[in-house]
């Protein structure tokens, strides 16, 4: 007989035949596993040797990008996979990659595997025995059929092994040490011993000579160790480098065997500890280092990106994808393993003479193995995917944050990323006509955009993205690319392979009769992508509707002490419910087609049974066995999964293509051209080095960015400017003269038209060295106007990540007046800034800004109106002894300033700008001579700079007090001050941090189901549902009785084939199935895979009755779609009660938030707030109700499942007992660990979003100190945290189902036991019920684990919103008992008696005792030191404190017996901070439209924003015909600003002009003059102001302060500037709470050792203050004398 020609068939009744065995599994298998061994050890040696010889060739090409590339100290940890051979693979790599696995500041550790020679050595000496009996069989000829042969190819396979065995025993640790010998060793193993195994079986049933079977026994079981020893010891047993990074614990996976890597055992230390106590972050090991997010961009950005970044990922992941297809393809095939061993068990157990009992003990036994190695090929398949996915989301955020800190600094337009059809002309005029904010300019005001580029970064280049989409892109759209690569082998591999096979055998099944079935599947697969299509549009509508409801609320948050003054709450309430009820409009559509989805589902199968056994019946008149039936069954079954899977996965990519795409556009934006701008030095072509300009003309936004109405955006013309270097030069210019501006083409990040700019900038700030004279190094420090400061305590704001020197930290302190706040707040400079810096005052946030630079080592500082949120006194203070203190010695110092009569005189140089363009320059002196700015300062004698010299040691006890109160009014979403300072902060600190963390640890208490359930509705609705939920399940049990009752009409003459329960197995799956996402679906199948017996069992045509086929496919019918139609009613009627609940929460949730007292807004940090609206109320309206239908259904197919096998076999029960066990036992360990696992990840999701937004504000502040290397840094380590805990998550859930799959193999396997056991005594249809539930159930256990676990989530998220609702309340709006009179108050007399009061119980009171009277129609301006009191008395008279002993009188009415309401609608307030909404300037001014167009305008001409001569546009003509023609403008002459040829127009003319978010495209002074406007137009006759006018410069302030003089009402003022209320008829002294004087200005002057004399006399102008007192004193003195 000649080799290798085998007759067919190899299987003989139970075993394979003697020529398969001989010829294949001893001679061609091994020999091929040889060869393929030494062939690619050979290649890998030949191309080892080229590359070396080749290594040396070129370097890498330099790229400009280099601010923002990876740092470059980490590219030591940037270790490539393969070191010239030296694998660091995940097992890190021998003795050479020690060196370069090490990143900055990690330790590294060898951790060498136990006994790792030794057992090489016992392998070696395995195999010794192994070729021993090889000899022995080759001498005795022992083997049948080509013996001989045999024998010598197990001689020459086992000495090949020995020799590598050997190489790695001597070789391993030499630098000749051959790479990954272990692998072929390993694999060899393996495939060996499976040959083995087979001709083990064999000769165990039929042994040909007793020699014969102990030889191959022998030589199975060294195989047998051998292969034992490779599964079991580390995978590559060598040497692996751990690597600690600080405290955190190096990840186990390296470290683990082949068993362990494939079973997920190496993460059981981390749930154990998880299971002993709760997981923190410092508990969740680190991630592999090349899963590391520097090493994962430092790699990626190797490959140079040619086509799209879509197919660009493609390909560079492709060698992950390819594998993680091959595991796919295996998995998908061995789904049907399970369906085939089933029906030979089935057949088996009809006919039990047709082969010996051992064929039936191979199956049962195969059974659960086959589904173990599926469920090990699906697990790694999910592994790769995840290992994809954090390394896409690394290279995407990474990207994106990079590219966000190389932006355009201000913008033309915002993009729509990814709109593709905003081409079209008239999409773009609206875009035009929308973003004309961006463009419009005003005569007077062009700071607008001047100062546009404010620390919060504008918006958008001319098409830019804004901030918000980038975070979006961050947010959003990386995890949606990234979560669609770790299901894509779906798609690719197992749907596919999926479905060749089931269509193969159903065709073998049924026949012709099959196709009906299939077309009716084909047509579901454009259903499935058009519901997913549906799907995504109605989530994409519902995103859009969420956003908008996000934005409002946000806004009202912001806000929220503005719309408590104004008692706004309910008028915006009803704002926000008219777009939550367009969200919930667009969740119900969502529901709908989500519940059709279902319903279609639901329906299929019984289409699909329906027909084709219609055609099989009655056109083909076969007579429907059940062995065809359920076979039938089982494979359509199988097939749906594969097509809903793709329908699903084809959605899913195409969303996800749209992301990348909006990810590539961004990517592909204009970058700024600061670094073009400024080169590496600042020299010109003479050679000296320059500061400044030369006929430089500057523009925001695009080179020739023209506004819809033909204006140009703000502009610097001609600038020629020469800073003098080392010295002190002043830059200013009435409010909106393009003074910021300016500044920011100094640091390159406006748009030059033409000339040159001058400034050393260009050089990443770690490439410059300090001069070693002077320390500094010629690098810029910057402090933006409205200060930027990171979310870190003061101290590192201050540091900015310079190396600490105490002793000039204390003199920067001292110097910019720090010492006394950082006394006051509890920790110091410990304490934290919060987001956005909401913990400190406006003054505190500037001089932090200040210090830091100061502090810095940079040789050149600009500083961008810094003294303009101090009080005069602390100005003159930060001037004298910090910007022309010893510190600023030598350095150059660029300062722009309205307050010229304190800082000119001592200046080198000034610059005036006006309109965008320089109006005077020159020496200080000159500039004071010609008279420019203003009379006072010309007679001012320069003082003498005497005090410059040293620091002083200590600030004295005045400075620093800057009245800008912390407390509530102050910050938008301020926490609370230094008022209370002393005591509060100590129960502080611990609320600081703790908020974020409040999430209850265990399970979820009763009161936050029963608050939810109660939410859906009363009790009828719970009766309703659980008569649908009783029915749904009936309904499926009912189908299946009937098949039953068919199938034994059939059978009738051989009771063989009762197979009820199939379907009710199938149904009660279903029910909840289609909740979940297509990963999960594989449960559905898994319950059918039973019954397919593929081919038909041979019965005789003779014994089947006749059938009346017509009824039964009828009733059959009508029950599924019974079925179907109460599924379709359980869930609409579910998500019915969902939406109900949603609705109600959140207006609960609004109005609790909105009526909470001011306290609450102070202590809780506005993110933690907006938390609550958007992610937790995101998974109470989408996650919550699905998620517990799916629970109750899976508990329920378990029910079931357990109850149909006990009832067959009761046998079971015991092993059940046993395996319940279990599965509690592995349930408990997942559930704990898992749950705080994902709180780890979603918690550290936020701090990385934050820190991207804060980057996106920053962006300029971070370029200007050349700082960007270490943001970058620290994203990249953010993005490690989030993924530490994501990625071993997911480890948790593959250890899971690991876990579940084998103890429902166990299931599967004790029940085939107890059918071998019963047989005879029960009938092939009962076996096959319990067989195939045994199968189905352990999909249905990790359902039921996992859902209950994303259901315990889901209900933290309504126990958060339910700790919002239980908020305290503030008093009632409307006290209907006690309603003042309509026109109160009519005089305004405002009257404290003994009124005293505290923040909370537990602290010391801010107001102690306070008694004083104002007379109506009188003007009282506050004053004292921080901390005084000023800010809780304009609290007190709002009631956002309320009193503790005392009252306040308005017009003798106690204001504490009315209701809020009619108290804050009846007086007004200017707060500190100017809060703007996005709108335009009217519905800013007056939101509810109760004032006309003539009111609102002769507002804003009060407060100087219309000029007193400008033209106010009647209503019909529009504002285009004042655009100037821009194209003119630049020839012309600069004229004088009034002319009308200027070139910046005043957008105030036109109400309808935009304004941005929180005012962003205002100036600072014009948003806070808009606010004093909105509150003249209330015309109150009671108004507080609070440092209304601290950005305004002086002139423009001295004219307001007119017009409030002209006032006929009541003003009460807390000023910074003495000089706004030096002439007021009161000043009102307070210190410590206490009233210490009371009177009029010019009295309280004459008082030698006063309080508010001393306070004049510091700030440095106390001639004037003294002479306008006098001069208001006389005034007053005449009217009444007159």
């Amino acid at each position: 007989m000649s080799f290798a020609s085998c007759s067919w068939p190899i299987w003989r009744t139970d075993d394979f035949t003697t020529c398969f065995q001989s010829d294949y599994l001893q001679i061609l298998f091994p020999l091929v596993l040889i060869s393929l061994s030494l062939l690619h050890l050979l290649l890998q040696t030949i191309y080892r040797n080229v590359r070396l010889k080749r290594a040396d060739g070129y370097d890498q090409i330099p790229d400009h990008r280099d601010h923002t590339e990876v740092p470059p100290e980490e590219d030591d940890c940037i270790s490539t996979d393969d070191d010239e051979g030296l694998s660091i693979n995940p097992n890190g790599g021998g003795r050479l990659a020690l060196i370069k696995t090490t990143s900055k500041g990690s330790i590294v550790q060898a951790d060498t595997p136990p006994a790792q020679d030794l057992l090489v050595i016992v392998e070696e000496v395995a195999i010794c025995g192994l070729i021993a009996a090889n000899i022995v069989a080759l001498v005795t000829k022992t083997y049948n059929g080509h013996g001989q042969l045999a024998a010598i190819v197990g001689l020459v396979s086992w000495v090949y092994v020995l020799i590598l065995a050997t190489l790695r025993l001597f070789l391993g640790n030499t630098k000749w040490r051959i790479p990954r010998l272990w692998n072929h060793t390993a694999s060899i193993y393996g495939f060996q011993w499976l040959f083995t195994l087979i001709v083990f079986r064999s000769v165990l049933i039929h042994a040909s000579s007793r020699l014969a079977q102990i030889l191959i026994i022998v030589e199975f079981c060294l195989t047998t160790l051998l292969f034992g020893i490779a599964l079991n010891t580390r995978k590559g047993n060598k040497t692996v480098v751990m690597e600690w990074e600080g405290k955190i614990e190096p990840s186990r996976e390296p470290l683990a065997s082949v068993l362990s890597l494939l079973t997920f055992a190496w993460i059981d230390p981390m749930l154990w500890q998880g299971y002993k106590e709760p997981l923190e972050i410092k508990h969740v090991w680190n991630l592999l280092p090349r899963d590391k997010s520097a090493t994962v961009l430092a790699n990626y950005r190797q490959v140079k990106k040619t086509t799209s970044l879509a197919l660009h990922l493609t390909k560079y992941f492709k060698g992950m994808l390819i594998i993680q297809c091959v595991w796919a393809t295996m998995g998908g095939l061995l789904t049907f393993a399970p369906t085939l061993l089933l029906k030979a068990i089935l057949e088996y157990v009809e006919m039990p003479a047709s082969a010996p009992r051992n064929v039936l003990w191979l199956y049962v036994i195969l059974l659960p193995l086959a589904d173990l190695v599926r469920s090990i090929a699906d697990g790694q398949a999910l592994w790769i995917g995840r290992k994809i996915c954090i390394q896409i989301r690394s290279i995407i955020i990474g990207e994106i944050y990079a590219k966000a800190l190389r932006r355009k600094a201000a913008s033309g337009k915002d993009t729509v990323l990814g709109n593709t059809d905003a081409t079209k002309e008239t999409k773009l005029e609206k875009l035009k006509r929308f973003f004309r904010l961006k463009k419009k300019t005003d005569k007077k005001a062009g700071a607008q955009n001047g100062d546009v580029v404010k620390e919060d970064a504008p918006k958008g280049a001319d098409e830019q993205a804004n901030l918000g989409t980038i975070i979006n892109l961050m947010s959003v759209d990386s995890f949606k690319i990234s979560e669609c690569t770790s299901y894509l082998h779906f798609l690719l591999a197992a749907a596919p392979s999926q479905l060749l096979v089931s269509i193969a055998l159903l065709y073998q099944v049924m026949g012709l009769s099959a196709i009906p079935g299939l077309v009716i599947m084909v047509f579901l697969l454009p259903v499935n992508i058009l519901l997913a299509k549906g799907f995504n549009y109605t989530q994409r509508k519902i995103m859009a509707a969420t956003d908008k409801r996000i934005h409002t609320t946000n806004e009202i948050l912001q806000n929220i002490r503005i719309i408590k003054y104004f008692a706004w709450e309910n008028r915006f309430s009803g704002i926000v419910d008219e777009k939550r009820r367009n969200e919930l409009r667009a969740l119900r559509n969502r529901y709908m087609i989500w519940a059709l989805a279902v319903a279609i589902w639901n329906t299929v199968p019984v289409l699909i049974t329906f027909f084709s056994f219609l055609v099989y019946t009655k056109v083909e008149h076969k007579p429907l066995y059940p062995s065809v039936a359920f076979t039938a069954i089982s494979l359509f079954m199988l097939l749906r999964v594969p097509l809903d899977q793709l329908g699903d996965m084809i959605a899913h990519i195409q969303e996800a293509k749209v992301s990348v795409d909006r990810v590539e556009e961004f990517l592909n934006e204009d970058e700024t051209e600061k670094y073009e701008q400024l080169g590496p030095d600042n020299v010109d072509e003479n050679g000296k080095k320059v500061i400044g300009f030369k006929d430089a003309t500057f523009i925001w936004g695009g080179k020739d960015a023209i506004a819809a109405d033909g204006s140009m955006a703000f502009r610097l013309l001609d600038l020629n400017v020469e800073f003098k270097i080392g010295k002190l030069n002043i830059i200013a210019g009435p409010t909106g003269s393009g003074k910021t501006s300016m500044l920011m083409a100094l640091l390159g990040e406006m748009t030059m038209t033409q000339g040159k700019v001058y400034l050393p900038g260009g050089r990443s700030r770690e490439d410059v060295r300090p001069d070693p004279a002077t320390g500094l190094t010629e690098t810029c420090a910057y402090v933006a106007q409205s200060a930027w400061l990171v979310n870190a305590n003061i101290r590192d704001n201050i540091l900015f990540s310079a190396t600490y020197d105490e002793k000039r930290y204390k003199d920067v302190l001292v110097a910019c007046a720090l010492e006394r706040d950082l006394e006051i707040l509890d920790n110091g400079d410990e304490t934290l800034v919060g987001e956005n810096g909401i913990t400190l005052s406006g003054g505190q946030k500037q001089r932090i800004s200040l210090a830091r630079a100061v502090y810095s080592n940079s040789r050149h500082v600009l500083l961008d109106d810094c003294l303009s949120a101090v009080d005069s006194h602390t100005a003159k203070w930060i001037f004298t002894k910090c910007i022309k203190g010893e510190l600023m010695k030598n350095r150059t110092c660029i300062l722009i300033t309205h307050n010229t009569t304190l800082c000119a005189p001592l200046s080198e140089y000034v610059v005036l700008l006006d309109n965008g363009r320089v109006d005077a320059q020159g020496t200080a002196e000159d500039i004071i001579a010609s008279g420019k700015l203003g009379e006072e300062i010309r007679t001012k004698s320069r003082p003498g700079s005497s005090d410059v010299s040293r620091v002083p040691s200590r600030v004295p006890s005045s400075v620093g007090d800057e009245s800008d109160q912390t407390l509530i009014d102050h910050n938008t979403n301020g926490t609370n001050g230094t008022t209370t300072a002393n005591s509060t902060n100590k129960q502080e600190k611990p609320l600081r941090n703790t908020p974020q963390e409040l999430k209850a640890t265990g399970a979820v208490k009763w009161p936050v189901i029963s608050l939810y359930l109660r939410a859906m509705g009363t009790w009828w609705f719970w009766v309703i549902a659980f008569i649908v939920f009783g029915g749904q399940q009936l309904s499926s049990v009912a189908s299946n009785l009937w098949i039953k009752e068919w199938a034994n009409q059939y059978t009738s003459g051989l009771e063989s084939m009762s197979a009820s329960g199939t379907y009710s197995s199938i149904a009660s799956r279903l029910s909840y199935s289609s909740w979940l996402s297509p990963a999960q679906f594989a449960s559905v199948t898994s319950s059918v895979k039973s019954m397919s017996f593929i081919k038909p069992a041979d019965y005789s045509a003779t014994d089947v009755p006749e059938v009346n086929v017509d009824y039964y496919l009828t009733v059959l019918a009508l029950i599924g779609i019974a079925g179907a139609g109460l599924a379709l009613t359980r869930d609409l009627w579910l998500f019915f009660g969902s939406l109900t609940a949603s609705w109600k929460l959140h207006n609960r949730l609004m109005s609790a938030v909105a009526r909470a007292k001011f306290k609450f807004f102070d202590v809780t940090p506005l993110g933690q707030l907006m938390n609550r609206f958007s992610k937790d109320l995101e998974a109470i309206d989408q996650e919550v109700a699905p998620v517990a239908i799916g629970v109750m259904s899976c508990a329920m197919g378990i029910l079931i499942t357990v109850v149909l096998i006990a009832a067959i076999t009761p046998g079971f029960l015991v092993a059940g007992v046993f395996i319940t066990g279990l599965y509690i036992l592995v349930g408990m360990f997942y559930l704990r660990a898992s749950r705080d696992l994902k709180r780890l990840e979603s918690v550290n999701r936020s701090p990385l979003f934050q820190q991207f937004g804060e980057t996106l504000s920053g962006v300029t502040t971070i370029r200007a100190y050349g700082d960007e290397r270490r943001f970058i840094r620290e994203n990249l380590t953010r993005i490690n945290t989030q993924a530490r805990p994501f990625i071993y998550l997911w480890a948790a859930n593959r250890w899971l189902a690991f876990r579940t799959d084998l103890l429902g193999d166990f299931v599967a396997f004790f029940a085939g036991v107890f059918v071998i056991l019963s047989l005879g005594k029960i009938d092939a249809g009962s076996a096959g019920v319990s067989l195939s539930y045994a199968i189905g159930f352990s999909e249905n256990i990790l359902w039921l684990v996992r859902l209950y676990a994303m259901n315990e989530q889901n209900m933290n998220s309504v126990e958060r919103v339910k700790e919002y609702l239980d908020v305290e309340q503030e008093a009632a709006p409307i006290n209907e008992k006690n309603r003042p009179a309509q026109d109160w108050p009519a005089h305004g007399a405002v009257e404290f008696v003994n009124y005293s009061t505290r923040y909370r119980k537990e602290l010391d009171p801010v107001l102690k005792n306070v008694t004083f009277k104002i007379e109506p129609r009188e003007k009282v301006g506050i004053v004292g030191r921080t901390g005084a009191g000023k800010s809780s008395l304009t609290l007190a008279i709002f009631r956002a404190l309320e009193a503790e002993t005392g009252k306040i009188m308005i017009d003798d009415i106690d204001i504490a017996t009315i209701g809020l309401q009619d108290l804050r609608e009846a007086i007004t307030i200017v707060p500190q901070d100017p809060t703007l909404f996005t709108g335009t300037i009217r519905t800013n001014l007056d939101p509810f439209d109760l004032y006309t167009d003539e009111e609102v305008f002769s507002a804003l001409k009060k407060v100087r924003l219309i000029g007193p001569n400008e033209i106010l546009p009647s209503t019909t003509q529009s504002l285009l015909s004042s655009a100037e023609n821009s194209e003119v403008q630049d020839s012309q002459e600069p004229t004088s600003p009034s002319s009308p040829t200027t070139t910046n127009k005043n957008i105030f003319l036109d109400l309808s002009s935009p304004v941005a978010e929180s005012g962003s495209n205002l100036s600072q002074g014009q948003r806070q003059l808009l606010c004093l406007a909105r509150a003249m137009l209330k015309n109150p006759n009671v108004l507080v102001m609070d440092e209304a006018t601290a950005s305004i410069d002086y002139a423009t302030d001295s004219k307001i302060q007119e017009t409030i003089r002209d006032l006929k009402s009541t003003i009460i003022t807390i000023a910074h500037r003495l000089a706004t209320i030096v002439d007021y008829d009161k000043v009102l002294v307070l210190d410590h709470g206490a009233v210490v004087e009371y009177g009029h200005p010019h009295e309280l002057l004459q008082n030698e050792n006063g309080n508010f004399r001393s306070m004049c006399e510091m700030s440095g102008d106390m001639e004037v203050l003294t002479k306008a007192a006098k001069k208001a004193w006389d005034d007053k003195k005449l009217v009444d004398d007159e």
